[in-house]
């Protein structure tokens, strides 16, 4: 009995099957966010082993929802769970699983759509981001880089009223403070880049004297909402530095 003859007679005709290649494709009845179908594809060794895979499109179909260029440590462990609770593998941007001839072939399909279907729900995270959220995201690509910091210590600024940036980061050679700004909104984009130049001018103290601390503004830029004018009201007053490259930001931590 071929692949196809026995996915049909245990699965009926919700799933389309034909030869892909050196594989043979899987139309599921699920779909991508966005509307595509999710198409899974499988594979018997000389050994009988079969493997079902989806060739990488889930990941692949993710990655182009965002202009992030490097999924956060939390994104990755969201991922490392999915693969965990579906039985799942990932191998070079993969999702697979492996079965023996004798095993239900329609339980691997559905398991491994399944986690496709997860996977694709990761999008969420990258639309509807809060702030606290990606600065969760940056406390952990801090704890990863081994940055030592604080959160959201209590500054007092000229004018008396107390400042509180996101992050107070203390490399070897000087500490930096780190505001995040972050949000889904193109309303809200020059309300918060206001806010933070208010901040960083009533903070300006800082940046004298022998402990003197390097300002970082850091725009959450993998939501597509601000303009370059928001950039350039900060450029003098801080770095203004990108999450969609998070080397650049290690960058200006290590130099600062």
């Amino acid at each position: 009995m071929s692949l196809c003859e026995k996915l049909r007679s245990e699965m009926g005709v919700l799933f389309a099957c034909g030869e892909h290649g050196n594989y043979v494709r899987v139309r599921t009845p699920y779909l991508y966010p966005d509307g595509d179908v999710i198409d899974v594809f499988l594979r018997q060794s000389a050994g009988e082993m079969i493997t079902v895979t989806d060739l990488g499109e889930s990941l692949r179909w993710l990655r182009l929802q965002t202009i992030a260029t490097r999924r956060s440590a939390k994104q990755r462990q969201l991922l490392g769970d999915i693969c965990m609770n579906h039985g799942l593998e990932l191998l070079k941007g993969q999702l697979l699983t492996r079965l023996q001839p004798t095993e239900s072939l329609a339980k691997a399909v559905t398991r491994l759509a399944q986690g496709c279907l997860r996977v694709a729900d990761l999008w969420f995270t990258f639309r509807a981001r809060s702030v606290e959220t990606v600065t969760d995201e940056v406390a952990d690509f801090l704890v990863e880089k081994q940055f030592p910091f604080e959160r959201g210590e209590s500054l007092p600024g000229r004018s008396g009223r107390i400042w509180r940036p996101d992050f107070h980061v203390r490399p070897p050679r000087r500490s930096s403070l780190v505001y995040v700004l972050a949000t889904g909104s193109r309303a809200a984009a020059k309300p918060i880049t206001e806010h933070v130049l208010a901040a960083w001018y009533d903070l300006s103290t800082y940046k004298v004297g022998p402990s003197a601390l390097h300002f970082v503004s850091l725009f959450d830029d993998t939501v597509d909402v601000w303009n370059e004018e928001d950039f350039r009201l900060l450029s003098d007053l801080s770095e203004i530095t990108r999450w969609s490259n998070q080397d650049q930001l290690s960058q200006v931590l290590e130099a600062a």
